[in-house]
C-alpha cells in the first residue's frame, strides 16, 4: 500500500506544470490573480522540497515509475540526496526570483509567471529523471522557457544577447542528441543505471564508441556549465537579462555541472572496468583553467553584472576540478559550495539592480575616466560635512553589498570560506597530493582577492566615492527575497555542520552508485 509520501518525486514536476498551465488561461491584465497563483504554488513546491529532503536523508533513494511501468523500459524519477537537495535549491531561487518580479518586472512584458513555472518544472525534472532521454527533454523544456525570460522586457542589448544564448543552446541540443544516440547504439539503453551496469560489459571493439558519444554528451553539459572556452556566451547574456530571470540562471549552469558529476560517476567510476576514469584530466584541468579565466574576468570587468557573471564562471571552475579530483570528501565539499555560491550568485543579481538605482547614467564610464585621467576630469570636491545622517535604504543595500562580496571572496565569517576550506582541506589531505591540487589552491586563492578587490571598488565607487548619490527608492519585497537568501547563507554557517554530514552521505552515495543502480533497478 503506497502513501503520500511515495509520490514526493512526482509533485516538483506535476506542480510547476499544472501551475504554467493554469496561468496561461488566466487573463494576462490579471495581475494579482496571478501572482497570488504564483506564489501558492511555490510555497507548495517549497513545502514538498523540504518534505523530499527529510524523506530521502531517511530511506536514501525513492524511485517512483510512471504507469508502474519497471525500469529501463518505463520512465522513472529517482530522487537520492543530491537530486532532493538541488529541487529544494530551485524551489528557493524561484522564490526569490517571484517576489522580487512582483515590484515590477511582471508587468514589464507577457506571461513571466507561466514562463516561471515551466522553467521550474523543466530544472526540477532534470534532477530528478533517471534517464538520458528525458533528460534531454527536460533540457529544451527549461531552455524554452529560459529564451522566454531572457528576452522579457524590452531593449536592443537583451535581444541581441538573448540570441547567441538561443543559438549556443541549440548548438550544444544537437550535441546532446548525438552523444546519446551513440551510447544508445552501442549499450542499446538510455536508462542511467542501466548504462552504469553494461559500461563495464562493453566490447573492447565498441569502447571507443562509447567514450566518443560520452565525450561528445559532455560537450554539451559543459557548454551549459560555462567551462572554458564555451563560456564566451555566458555573461554577456546574464548581464542583459532581467534581474529576477538572472537570480534563475544562477542555478542554470549548475545543472550541466549536475549532469556531469552524476553521470560520469556512474558511467566511469571505479566499477566501469577499462573507461574506468575517463576524462578526469580533462576535468580537472578545464575546471582549473576556467576558474583562473574566471578570475581575470571578474577583475577586469567594469559592470557588476559581469562581475557577476564571471562569478558564475568561478565556481563552475572550482566545481569541475572538483569532481575531476575523484574523491568523495572533495565531492561533499564541492556539493556545499555549489549550494553557497549559487545563492550569493542570485542574491548579487537581484542586489544590482536596486544598487544601480542610487547611479546616475554612465557613472561606471566616469569612473574609470577618473581613474584613468586623475583629477582633472573628477568632480569637485565638497565641503565636508560633520554628522551626514545615513539614509536607511542605502544602509540595507551597504550592508547587503557587503555580505555578497564577503561571500564570493570566501572571507568569514560567511559560508564561502567554510566552502572553500573544506574543498582545499579535502584535496590536500589525500595520501597523495596531486599537483593539480596545489595550483587549485592558488588559483582559489587569487579568485577570491580579484573578488575582493572588484566589488571593493565597485562599492566605493557607489557607496563611499559619490558625493551626492541619488537616494533609490526601495520596495519592501525587493529586498526581501535578498534578505531570504543572504539569511540562509548564515543559517548554512551556522548549520555547517548538518549540512556537511548532508553532503557527505549524498557524495558516497554517488562514488558508490550500488544503492542507486539497487533501487532503480531492483531485479537486476
Amino acid at each position: 500500500m503506497t502513501s503520500w509520501v511515495d509520490h514526493l518525486p512526482v509533485v516538483p514536476v506535476v506542480l510547476p506544470l499544472m501551475t504554467g498551465a493554469l496561468l496561461l488561461l488566466v487573463d494576462e491584465r490579471r495581475h494579482t490573480f496571478k501572482a497570488l497563483i504564483s506564489v501558492v504554488s511555490l510555497c507548495l513546491l517549497l513545502i514538498a522540497a523540504f518534505a523530499l529532503i527529510r524523506s530521502v536523508d531517511a530511506s536514501q533513494t525513492h524511485v517512483y515509475r510512471l504507469g508502474n511501468w519497471p525500469a529501463p523500459f518505463g520512465i522513472v524519477l529517482v530522487a537520492d540526496r543530491l537530486a532532493a537537495m538541488m529541487v529544494l535549491l530551485v524551489a528557493i531561487l524561484g522564490m526569490a526570483a517571484l517576489l522580487f518580479s512582483l515590484a515590477r518586472w511582471d508587468r514589464a512584458g507577457p506571461r513571466m509567471h507561466a514562463l516561471l513555472q515551466f522553467l521550474l518544472m523543466g530544472l526540477n525534472g532534470a534532477f530528478l529523471t533517471g534517464d538520458l532521454f528525458n533528460l534531454f527533454v527536460f533540457f529544451e523544456l527549461f531552455l524554452a522557457a529560459s529564451y522566454g525570460l531572457a528576452l522579457h522586457a524590452s531593449g536592443s542589448a537583451r535581444v541581441r544577447a538573448s540570441l547567441h544564448y538561443i543559438v549556443v543552446n541549440l548548438v550544444a541540443s544537437l550535441l546532446f542528441l548525438i552523444g546519446v544516440s551513440l551510447l544508445y547504439a552501442v549499450a542499446g539503453t538510455l536508462n542511467m543505471a542501466d548504462l552504469a551496469l553494461r559500461a563495464a560489459a562493453i566490447a573492447p571493439q565498441d569502447r571507443a564508441l562509447f567514450e566518443i558519444g560520452a565525450a561528445i554528451l559532455a560537450i554539451a553539459f559543459l557548454v551549459k556549465a560555462g567551462m572554458w572556452p564555451l563560456c564566451f556566451w555566458l555573461p554577456s547574456t546574464y548581464a542583459a537579462a532581467a534581474a529576477p530571470a538572472a537570480a534563475m540562471f544562477a542555478i542554470l549552469s549548475k545543472v550541466g555541472i549536475y549532469a556531469v558529476l552524476r553521470i560520469w560517476l556512474l558511467l566511469f567510476g571505479e566499477t566501469s572496468g577499462a573507461s574506468a576514469g575517463f576524462g578526469a584530466a580533462a576535468l580537472v584541468y578545464g575546471g582549473l583553467v576556467t576558474l583562473a579565466f574566471g578570475a581575470i574576468g571578474v577583475l577586469a570587468s567594469q559592470h557588476l553584472t559581469h562581475v557577476a557573471g564571471f562569478s558564475l564562471l568561478v565556481s563552475a571552475g572550482t566545481l569541475l576540478a572538483a569532481i575531476g579530483a575523484g574523491q568523495a570528501a572533495v565531492t561533499a565539499a564541492a556539493l556545499y559550495y555549489l549550494v553557497v555560491s549559487t545563492l550569493g550568485v542570485s542574491a548579487l543579481y537581484l542586489l544590482i539592480e536596486l544598487v544601480e538605482r542610487t547611479r546616475g547614467p554612465g557613472a561606471d564610464v566616469l569612473a574609470v575616466t577618473a581613474e584613468e585621467f586623475g583629477d582633472a576630469y573628477a568632480e569637485p570636491e565638497p565641503i565636508e560635512e560633520t554628522g551626514l545622517a545615513i539614509p536607511g535604504a542605502m544602509a540595507v543595500l551597504g550592508l547587503s553589498f557587503t555580505a555578497c562580496a564577503l561571500l564570493l571572496a570566501g572571507l568569514p565569517p560567511l559560508p564561502g570560506f567554510l566552502a572553500k576550506f573544506a574543498l582545499l582541506a579535502a584535496l590536500l589531505g589525500a595520501d597523495s597530493v596531486a599537483a593539480s591540487a596545489w595550483v587549485m589552491l592558488l588559483l582559489l586563492t587569487l579568485a577570491g582577492l580579484a573578488a575582493i578587490i572588484a566589488l571593493g571598488r565597485a562599492g566605493v565607487r557607489i557607496f563611499w566615492a559619490s558625493h551626492e548619490p541619488h537616494i533609490p527608492r526601495v520596495r519592501p519585497i525587493e529586498i526581501a527575497p535578498i534578505a531570504l537568501l543572504l539569511a540562509l547563507c548564515i543559517a548554512l554557517t551556522l548549520q555547517a555542520g548538518a549540512v556537511m554530514r548532508y553532503v557527505r552521505d549524498a557524495a558516497d552515495t554517488l562514488h558508490t552508485p550500488r544503492a542507486y543502480i539497487r533501487e532503480v533497478l531492483p531485479s537486476r
